[in-house]
């Protein structure tokens, strides 16, 4: 998995952000208007990490923070119009980064392996016990 994150790293780099960053403003635009705690819950990092991957997007102009007009105490992350455009190119870049590593399977394999680890993530998110198979 190095070789695909080395991949992705130098397909989001001309834009100016990293795989993390990426995976940060996916889950914010799914999820518009978001306070920091519950990304941070979201993606499984603690607060402090949170705090910094969002000081590190805002500091780009990709996010707003500002407090929830409903609960002054909860910050409320958003995406920018520039934010919205990395994340477009970005998601490109990463699919152009993924066809490459994925570029020695066949199609029908790369499809498989796709499912499985897509299976798999969300079947450990879901604290669904794994299905044996024989």
């Amino acid at each position: 998995m190095m070789r695909l994150e080395a991949l992705n790293a130098s397909a989001l780099a001309p834009l100016g952000i990293d795989p993390r960053e990426l995976g940060v403003m996916f889950l914010i635009a799914d999820h518009e208007p978001a306070s920091q705690q519950q990304s941070a819950q979201r993606l499984g990092v603690d607060r402090t990490t949170m705090v910094a991957l969002i000081d590190t997007l805002e500091h780009k102009g990709l996010v707003t923070r500002h407090p929830d007009a409903e609960d002054r105490r909860r910050n409320v992350i958003e995406l920018t119009a520039a934010g919205r455009d990395a994340l477009r190119h970005g998601t490109t870049a990463s699919d152009e980064a993924e066809r490459a590593f994925l570029s020695p399977l066949t199609a029908a394999a790369a499809d498989d392996l796709r499912g499985a680890l897509q299976q798999a993530l969300l079947g450990a998110r879901d604290g669904a016990a794994p299905t044996e198979t024989h």
